[in-house]
């Protein structure tokens, strides 16, 4: 409910700028940029020539740098909607949103600039390494793989390095600002008591369905409606798709370990099989000294770690870290911090110590003691651990060959037979592996679908094969597609009846929206809901009161009907209309009683809703500092260069009429 109350107060966050995974410029999904990710920030290529759109404290901002960026949202869009087009997707207002994340960020960096904060070499290698875009089958970054993957993206590496450190800098400028709001009491007290606020009325529906017997339509309305409404009835873009599998069945048999190799891997995994230990610990991070010493004192004089950590606005799974090696907590604090956490007795209490994000308290919670495996017990494991890896880099080693001989020039069809693969080929389907417009039954296999959004990917001018995952370090498909049909309506000859049933069920809905209508403008001029339901014509039976308080609906997670949502926000004796699911029908909402909300009995319902409150109050505080910095920023817009930027791109994603 929280969210719900305060999703008005953050309408600027919804550009996606400030989060914490700042390098999911790759994490999640290397290349795409976007929405959501801090690869929002920072800039493509930048050396492109372009008019210039803006200028940052000095850095200019080029129409290429935003379209760049415009095409790495749109690819990462489409991988979650795989039939968004450019067109619509620039309807959303996305340019703008685009140019503003990168002006935002050049003046970020400006600032960091400005205050002397530098990235090492040092932590841009780590990020690298630690990227799942760069390894391998094995789950270890590969240089070649990195090389592919930058080479694939068109970005050099001075490039990809100048991005990371740019969005490590923001980590540091934004992470401590984030971490420092708090909620006052009174204002948590105000919230929790609506959540216990209690409203009473009714909810009926007039159905769709009711107002659709004696709608006939003349062949003529079902030719207008049809000619009004093609694009409804447009049969989206289909592929004819090709693919050929390469899995563990393509790859030959490997050697069996040797006691050698067996011996290699116990004596090169002591994490696994020596003795060792386990920590769980509790650590939390505060922007200063003095509040880190504050908190460290508190925990030294007797408080519970998580109740301190509540107190100051932490959830207990925000700051318990279970069952760590030295190496997995250094991970997420530092070297220096895990080697103190490691060598600290249970119960001792580290620090503050000061880190790139601010001051660390850490408490060992407790010591688990691993003792260590006998070779013996473990050859068997061993050995399979050690025929995977082989079978994997074999399988590796077969995929990169395929993709190798694609470079080279060989088709689909010739590496298919150089190792002895099974080409499939599909009906026209669409993004969705629908054979619309095909009357005879097929049955998509279960293959197909990990390889639709890149099928839909291929360049239909150009249409280059390519090896897709369908499951990762298990199994590979070469792709490509035979033919594209373009998007088209269908002929009403072959879906007369289906405009037909449109056609009743546009003016049945329209009739509902009528009748309901007049129902509620009778509710709202006196009448009571039960006598103006009754007495509708058709009469309107499926009148339920509800009685329920915020707090109850919060419970029911995303799942809340709509017309429960809206009965907390109609007037008191007031009545709305509202649509229902897939064109159903109407609701009709009244709101007939309210009784305010008390949490003074419930002190756990308003520290629940302050802790709450501050996890979003750090958040905007992040986000307004950001936007201070933005106005305190010289930035020059170059109103006439950025429409004229934008008209070019809509122009050219705009479909051409029919």
């Amino acid at each position: 409910m929280i969210a719900n109350f305060r999703k008005s107060l953050r309408s600027w966050a919804t550009i996606g700028l400030l989060l914490f995974s700042l390098i999911a410029i790759v994490v999640t999904g290397f290349g795409t940029g976007g929405f959501g990710g801090l690869g929002s920030l920072t800039k493509g290529d930048g050396t492109a020539a372009g008019d210039t759109l803006a200028t940052v404290e000095g850095r200019t901002v080029t129409a290429s740098e935003v379209t760049d960026q415009v095409n790495r949202a749109f690819v990462r869009a489409r991988q979650q909607q795989p039939t968004l087009d450019m067109a619509a997707f620039l309807a959303q207002g996305v340019y703008d949103q685009v140019l503003t994340q990168v002006i935002v960020a050049d003046a970020l960096q400006a600032f960091a600039d400005h205050q002397g904060l530098v990235i090492s070499q040092t932590m841009v290698d780590r990020e690298i390494a630690n990227l799942p875009a760069f390894r391998n089958l094995t789950g270890q970054f590969d240089q070649s793989v990195y090389r592919q993957q930058l080479q694939a993206m068109n970005m050099t590496e001075a490039k990809l390095r100048e991005d990371i450190a740019q969005s490590l800098v923001q980590r540091q400028l934004l992470g401590p600002i984030a971490l420092g709001g708090r909620v006052p009491e009174g204002v948590a007290r105000e919230y929790a008591n609506l959540l216990l606020e209690r409203r009473t009325g009714t909810i009926a529906v007039v159905p769709t369905e009711m107002m659709a017997a004696g709608i006939n339509p003349t062949e003529a309305e079902i030719a207008a409606f049809y000619r009004a409404n093609r694009v409804a009835f447009t049969i989206p873009e289909r592929r004819v798709i090709k693919y050929a599998v390469i899995g563990m069945e393509q790859v030959a048999q490997t050697p069996p370990a040797t006691d050698a190799e067996i011996a290699a891997v116990y004596r090169n995994s002591p994490l696994s099989y020596g003795a060792r230990e386990t920590r769980t610990i509790q650590s939390i991070v505060l922007p200063s000294q003095q509040a880190a010493d504050a908190f460290a004192a508190r925990v030294r004089g007797g408080t519970s770690f998580v109740a301190a950590a509540q107190a100051a606005g932490f959830a207990a799974a925000d700051v318990t870290f279970a069952n760590q090696n030295r190496t997995q907590f250094a991970g997420v604090t530092n070297a220096q911090i895990a080697a103190a956490a490691f060598a600290a007795a249970e119960g001792a209490v580290v620090g503050p110590t000061r880190s790139e994000l601010g001051y660390h308290v850490v408490r060992v919670d407790h010591v688990t003691a691993i003792a260590a495996r006998p070779i013996e017990t473990v050859r068997g494991e061993i050995a399979a651990a050690i025929d995977q890896r082989k079978r994997a880099d074999a399988l590796t080693a077969l995929v990169t060959q395929a993709e190798e001989q694609l470079s080279s020039g060989a088709s689909f069809e010739e590496v298919a037979r150089a190792h002895n693969l099974t080409i499939v080929t599909t009906p026209p389907v669409t993004a969705a592996g629908l054979p619309v417009g095909t009357t005879t039954p097929w049955t998509a296999p279960a293959d197909l679908a990990p390889l639709l959004r890149g099928a839909f990917d291929i360049d239909a001018e150009d249409p280059e094969p390519a090896i897709e995952t369908i499951a990762a370090n298990q199994r590979f498909a070469m792709l490509g597609i035979d033919r594209v049909v373009p998007a088209a309506p269908a002929p009403l000859a072959e879906i007369a009846q289906q405009v037909r049933t449109a056609f009743i069920q546009q003016r049945a809905r329209q009739t509902a929206r009528a009748l309901a209508d007049r129902i509620v403008a009778r509710i709202n001029a006196g009448t009571p809901a039960a006598q103006a339901l009754a007495e509708a014509q058709p009469r309107i039976q499926n009148g339920r009161h509800v009685d329920l308080r915020r707090v109850d609906i919060s419970r029911q997670g995303q799942q809340v009907p709509p017309p429960l949502i809206a009965l907390f926000s109609i007037p008191q004796g007031r009545a709305r209309v509202m649509p229902a699911e897939n064109n159903a029908g109407w609701f009709i909402v009244v709101h007939e009683q309210r009784t305010p909300g008390d949490a003074s009995g419930t002190p756990a319902l308003i520290q629940t809703t302050r802790t709450q409150f501050n996890s979003s109050v750090n958040e905007e505080l992040a986000q307004q500092f950001a936007r201070a910095i933005e106005l305190r920023s010289d930035i020059v817009r170059n109103e006439d260069a950025i429409r004229g930027a934008r008209q070019q791109m809509t122009g050219n994603a705009t479909p051409p009429a029919s």
